[in-house]
């Protein structure tokens, strides 16, 4: 599996990561709803198979997950994303506390502002991004930065001096992505071209253009603004085939 570097993060993952968030939110998601260890077992597989970026979110319910799968496995040949719905500063002190004991680690990798849609985000999550940027300059977090979804958020991300991680919806057919790829890939150039790191999301278009994964999957990460892509993945045949669309 092809490792790149997140930006100017210094972290470097996996071209491919495995999400645990399909359809998920309130605590849950396609992956978790498959049972424990059932997503244990998926996570190690992946890495197995190269995968060494792990992407999950508080609202996946899925921490525990991965921290389960983390055991026996080498902390820093892992990069995990998660992210937060904090937006105040005492929402966010309390997350960062609860995410280091629920994902048993000592540093967060990347924990980024979840589902991020008004344009004017920095004000409204001002509290949560001063106790993430704390905790980045502490060490106890690596990289800050949003899961946008919206194109009025995309636009702040490529602006904003605060942003090291951006995940943002990208594909091919264009489909619930925050805008026309006119709109979007330009946006991305430029946050890309500010040194901030890029990984997409729904890049199979929630699975529906699943019969098109080396289509879709080198869509995304043939372009060299995109540094990354996951997908959530449920089973070990969608993981080996998603990892050999990046084959020959």
């Amino acid at each position: 599996m092809k490792s790149v570097e997140l930006g100017h993060t210094g972290l470097r993952v996996s071209e491919l990561g495995i999400g645990t968030g399909t359809t998920g939110w309130d605590g849950r998601s396609n992956q978790t709803d498959m049972g424990f260890e059932p997503l244990v077992r998926l996570l190690r597989y992946a890495y197995e198979q190269g995968i060494t970026f792990w992407d999950t979110a508080d609202m996946y319910g899925s921490h525990a997950h991965v921290a389960a799968a983390m055991k026996g496995i080498d902390r820093a040949s892992v990069v995990i994303g998660t992210k937060t719905v904090a937006r105040s500063r005492l929402e966010a002190e309390q997350a960062v506390r609860r995410f280091l004991r629920e994902l048993e680690t000592d540093v967060l990798d990347i924990v980024l502002l979840h589902g991020v849609t008004e344009g004017d985000w920095p004000e409204r999550c001002a509290g949560a991004m001063e106790v993430l940027g704390r905790e980045r300059k502490r060490g106890v977090v690596r990289a800050v930065g949003v899961s946008v979804h919206s194109l009025e958020a995309l636009r702040m991300a490529a602006v904003s001096p605060w942003v090291e991680v951006v995940q943002v919806r990208l594909n091919y057919d264009g489909m619930l992505m925050d805008g026309a790829h006119e709109e979007v890939l330009p946006l991305l150039k430029r946050i890309h071209a500010s040194g901030k790191g890029i990984y997409a999301m729904k890049v199979l278009g929630r699975g529906a253009l699943g019969a098109e994964a080396r289509r879709a999957l080198r869509y995304v990460l043939d372009r060299p603004e995109v540094d990354a892509a996951v997908v959530g993945m449920m089973n070990e045949d969608e993981v080996r085939k998603n990892v050999g669309c990046l084959g020959a």
